[in-house]
């Protein structure tokens, strides 16, 4: 599944534009601990966050991961944003928590 059919299928926002809208998703981690998020990702996952600092960029591209999904439709600094353009990010936001979109995160790749 690619980034862009996940937004899709589960109704979430793409704040980034057409970043990344072609990755092959091949997992899921959800984690708001970013050293735990580094010592255990894998690539070309998606991972819900609540976090929403520019940090949250820089775990991404450490660990090539292909979009950073935020639950609850928290709000991110537009400086974020623009950053995760330059920087080649995905960032998609949807309005249920973090806990439901995993869930719904799990059954579309299980679905392919």
């Amino acid at each position: 599944m690619k980034v862009g059919e996940l937004a899709s299928a589960l109704g979430l926002e793409v704040l980034t534009g057409n970043v990344n809208l072609d990755r092959e998703i091949q997992s899921g981690y959800t984690s708001d601990l970013l050293s735990d998020v580094i010592a255990n990702i894998e690539e070309n996952s998606v991972w819900i966050t609540i976090q929403r600092h520019i940090n949250i960029l820089g775990v991404a591209k450490l660990k090539d991961i292909a979009a950073i999904l935020i639950p609850r439709n928290l709000q991110l600094d537009q400086e974020v944003i623009d950053k995760a353009r330059t920087e080649s990010v995905a960032i998609l936001r949807g309005v249920l928590s973090a806990f439901e979109l995993s869930g719904l995160l799990y059954n579309a790749l299980k679905r392919g």
